[in-house]
């Protein structure tokens, strides 16, 4: 019966391996006899599956030209990220709710409002602010007692109808508690300020509110405030 140079090959392997590992050398295994038996093409075909270098993704590793382009064009520069919100009530209509003027209306805009439920508005504070004159001719401050007083405006807003002209301006400040100035407020600062109401008897027309306020992100004072509506 005539063998075949490779099936002598595989008849042979086991006493050859056995010899080279009696010696020390290093083996490595032999293939199971299932892919043994099969044809040298169904063989190849196991070891074949990783894809070709030339066909794989190659990431990007820096940008184009355009794409740099592009992202300068849409960069923004900080001139455009001012604290410019739209208003709800603008100053005009501000002036439409409370009876307040020049130089203690302390509430330029009003950028969210809920009826009865509270209020969101700033006062741009600048060096032209009349009280800076005496507090501190060398190290202007806003005062804290009308930080205080913008926060009772903004609640009064909070609570007033700007359709119901019969009512305008008819709170009162009834007290503080609780107040607490956590950082100075100078000239460039926005002070952001929200009025929650928290209580509200209209039977005896008192009113409690949770007043805060804030430069950038830094809560800078916060106090309850009760107002007391008049009739």
């Amino acid at each position: 019966k005539i063998i075949s140079p490779c099936t002598m090959a595989l008849l042979t392997a086991p006493s050859r391996l056995s010899s080279r590992a009696d010696k020390g050398a290093c083996v490595r295994p032999s293939a199971p006899a299932s892919i043994l038996s099969r044809p040298i093409a169904a063989r190849s075909s196991l070891t074949s599956h990783r894809t070709p270098i030339s066909k794989r993704a190659v990431p990007k590793l820096a940008a184009t030209k355009e794409d740099a382009a592009t992202t300068e064009e849409h960069k923004v520069g900080v001139e455009k990220t001012g604290p410019n919100f739209s208003a709800i009530r603008d100053i005009n209509a501000i002036m439409q709710t409370l009876p307040h003027r020049y130089p203690f209306l302390l509430v330029d805009r009003v950028v969210e409002w809920e009826k009865e439920k509270y209020a969101v508005g700033y006062k741009c504070v600048t060096i032209n602010d009349n009280f800076f004159t005496g507090h501190f001719p060398e190290r202007p401050i806003m005062p804290g007692v009308l930080q205080v007083e913008a926060m009772a405006q903004l609640a009064g807003i909070a609570l007033l109808d700007p359709e119901n002209t019969e009512s305008k301006g008819l709170f009162f400040f009834g007290g503080v508690d609780g107040c607490r100035f956590r950082k100075p407020v100078v000239p460039g600062d926005v002070l952001m300020m929200r009025a929650e109401i928290t209580k509200y008897n209209k039977r005896f027309g008192v009113v409690k509110a949770m007043g805060k306020g804030y430069v950038g992100d830094e809560l800078v004072v916060e106090a309850e405030l009760t107002l007391a509506m008049g009739k």
